[in-house]
């Protein structure tokens, strides 16, 4: 008795079926963003490694033609 209770403070199940539809158009528009947050995300994050890459690249390259150049 007591649990029916505490679930219907939490779920709710409309008996009109024709509720679900805004709730699933904005659940569909939040995961699309979500999803191209995170493919942006991932788009920035390896254009960063490529530049941190080709950065550590040069300096390792400098630091070599330095080194040669003393001895």
């Amino acid at each position: 008795m007591f649990q029916p209770f505490v679930l219907s403070l939490f779920l709710y199940f409309p008996e009109d079926k024709s509720e679900y539809g805004p709730a699933a158009i904005t659940f569909t528009i939040f995961v699309i963003g979500a999803l191209l947050t995170m493919r942006l995300i991932i788009k920035v994050s390896k254009r960063e490694a490529q530049k941190a890459k080709e950065l550590e690249e040069k300096l390792l390259t400098k630091n070599n033609s330095q080194g040669n150049s003393e001895h």
